[in-house]
């Protein structure tokens, strides 16, 4: 189960305050690349699943990803996760011709195979995401600007334990600040899939 903490920032201006402020603790930057695959049938969105691969920073890594169950409720998230590397070269591969992913050796696919049904695999799409790394309080932030194509979505997440504390911390630190921010609503995937960004609420 992972669970995270997702706030929204309305814009690029708030963005850019909040990685300003965190300059002193950034680590590292990756310019992510997903993927998105249902069942051929739609097996694993009718049991609330969805695949994803993704790519990061052009270099030789891909990951699988199998998401389940994803509940967000006042900014915290709770989903199903179970993910692997997978050969890049591959990954490419199943990216551009879906109904490879049959094919390949990976725990991950299996479970997707095995556990929730799908007998093939058919491409959703997917969207690119830059993502700030910090290091701060102890905690582990992500900075991220999604572009879907239809629009752009600015996003802090922080997987935490304790997520009710981080998000207090959290909270605390952008009030404090005088960044607008509000609890997101919504996982970029359903946004993704939407077409829309959702209304802001601030």
């Amino acid at each position: 189960m992972e669970v995270e903490v997702k706030l929204r920032l309305p814009d690029a201006g708030a963005h850019r305050r909040v990685t300003n402020v965190l300059a002193p603790f950034h680590v590292k930057t990756h310019r992510q690349e997903n993927h998105f695959f249902d069942g051929s049938a739609a097996e694993l969105s009718a049991l609330r699943a969805v695949l994803r691969l993704r790519f990061s920073d052009k270099d030789p890594r891909c990951v699988v990803t199998l998401k389940a169950k994803a509940v967000l409720v006042d900014g915290v998230s709770r989903v199903e996760e179970d993910e692997e590397d997978l050969d890049p070269s591959i990954g490419r591969d199943c990216a551009a011709e879906p109904a490879k992913l049959s094919a390949v050796e990976s725990r991950v696919v299996r479970r997707a195979r095995e556990e929730f049904g799908a007998l093939g695999f058919v491409g959703l799409g997917g969207f690119g995401n830059v993502r700030l790394v910090y290091e701060w309080k102890g905690l582990k932030l992500e900075v991220d600007e999604t572009d879907f194509g239809f629009g752009t979505l600015y996003e802090i997440e922080c997987e935490s334990d304790n997520p009710e504390d981080a998000k207090k911390l959290l909270e605390e630190f952008l009030k404090d600040h005088g960044i607008d921010y509000s609890y997101s609503e919504k996982s970029k995937f359903a946004i993704f899939r939407s077409g829309k960004l959702p209304y802001l609420f601030i």
